[in-house]
């Protein structure tokens, strides 16, 4: 492993040595599923920008996110390690009546502990200029998640997680200042999406000069089901069943006092418009990296945070947002970890270029690492995948991909997953059936219980 790890860090450095160290930009959105995106096989929502991300880039088939919800998911892609050693492992949400009145910075959800090594830190190591624009999760601004706190020179968007199911909001925050919005839930004058996509405009604009890191997290397409008309006409006549979804979910009881929840008459109009508007602000960033003239020294990679939800009224089942994948968000399934995830680098990565190496959010930190030239921590859980993304040198592969969430466990190991506990679990050949409908543990109890006791090897 380390004469490997030698040779990848020459190679990166002799790039980074002859055309200077690339910016970076990571685009992270919520409960995307595997099939809603076009080159993934959508049918409905149209996603001409990420399908010309995937045939100027490279589109990975097998890419995994940290756990099957937000907040542990964002928190292995941060730190580098699986939900075996990370530590957030699920939504652990702050009691709102344990904080002071009028203090809504503090809320939101378990923060990152003291210390704790992300892909900031590892950035600012490097002199990088770094910024965390949308959703964080991972602790509020008095905590030891605060983002300013962990490696990133500029905030803004939300701090909590439940604050961000909702677009016409009161307020965002600005490295721990309020951004007031008033009267916009009533007013709906400022959609948040588009807050967070001008705000990381203005940033790559003003940071063109110098090497930057940008973790642009949009929160679109989770939960709220609301857009602007503009980017539902596309969508008009498309069929609707009414009602849809749970009236009484919890977020909704939460903020109706505020008057921030709307039932959607049109919820799949509404979440094909969603996916568009993000579809085209990404778009945008793409067009402005070349605009700038810095696109090919700029790496972009585009993911979700895991499988589709059915929150706020959204309808995976209508739109087949799983793809050919079984479950969805917190699910172990395939459809609740196996995520788009593309890269896009002009003159770097292959055009139209296709990968099926199983690689994950925890790979993401060893990869950025090599990338700019900073010593991997030794502590991670992850491989870097520069070698398959730039079609360079050998690609070293996990020995197996672990997630455990809410009592249950998977591993993949090769084309077998397991999906249980260590007293129950069903066996999957991803090669023949990655629906994972048919359980082969009966056939196979040898193989079963040599990858279960892997679950009690990859926990903490």
């Amino acid at each position: 492993m380390k004469t490997c790890l030698a040779f990848l860090l020459l190679f990166t450095s002799s790039f980074a040595s002859a055309a200077g160290k690339p910016n970076i930009i990571y685009i992270l959105v919520d409960d995307l599923g595997y099939g809603d995106v076009g080159c993934y096989g959508q049918e409905i929502i149209k996603t001409p920008n990420l399908d010309r991300m995937a045939a100027q880039g490279m589109r990975f088939t097998d890419h995994y996110s940290g756990s099957t919800v937000c907040a542990p998911s964002r928190c292995v892609l941060m730190t580098g390690k699986h939900t075996g050693h990370s530590t957030v492992v699920n939504n652990a949400e702050i009691p709102r009546d344990t904080i002071p009145m009028g203090d809504r910075g503090a809320a939101g959800q378990a923060p990152l502990k003291e210390g704790e090594m992300t892909l900031g830190r590892l950035a600012k190591k490097a002199g990088y200029n770094t910024a965390c624009i949308g959703k964080w999760g991972m602790g509020s601004r008095h905590s030891s998640g605060d983002p300013n706190k962990v490696g990133f020179d500029h905030f803004f968007g939300y701090y909590d997680q439940r604050d961000s199911h909702f677009f016409y909001i009161d307020w965002l925050w600005r490295n721990g200042d309020p951004v007031e919005l008033k009267d916009n839930p009533k007013l709906k004058t400022r959609y948040s999406h588009d807050l967070l996509f001008e705000e990381s405009v203005k940033w790559i604009t003003q940071h063109k000069e110098k090497p930057f890191f940008l973790y642009l997290t949009f929160t679109i397409p989770h939960a709220e089901l609301i857009v602007p008309e503009d980017s539902m006409k596309p969508y008009e006549g498309i069929e609707e069943r009414k009602p849809w979804g749970n009236p009484k979910a919890d977020y909704r009881i939460e903020r109706k006092q505020w008057g921030l929840y709307n039932p959607c008459e049109k919820p799949h109009q509404t979440f094909a418009g969603m996916v568009s508007r993000m579809d085209r602000d990404v778009g945008r960033i793409l067009d402005l990296l070349k605009e700038l003239k810095i696109d090919e020294n700029t790496l972009v990679m585009f993911s979700s945070d895991n499988g589709p939800h059915s929150e706020g009224g959204a309808d995976p089942r209508f739109f087949n947002s799983a793809g050919p994948l079984s479950g969805g968000k917190r699910s172990l399934l395939e459809g609740g970890i196996r995520v788009p995830f593309i890269a896009w680098q002009p003159g770097r990565i292959k055009a139209g270029s296709t990968s099926d190496h199983p690689s994950a959010f925890w790979d993401v930190m060893p990869t950025v690492c090599e990338l700019i030239d900073v010593e991997i921590p030794a502590d991670t859980d992850g491989i870097s995948f520069l070698p398959t993304m730039y079609g360079s040198g050998a690609q070293k592969k996990h020995d197996y991909l672990y997630w455990q969430y809410a009592g249950q466990q998977a591993i993949r190991r090769g084309n077998w997953k397991v999906v249980g506990n260590e007293k129950n679990a069903r066996l999957f050949d991803l090669k023949t059936d990655i629906a994972e409908k048919r359980n082969l543990a009966k056939e196979q109890p040898e193989l079963v219980a040599e990858l279960k006791a892997l679950f009690k090897a990859a926990k903490n």
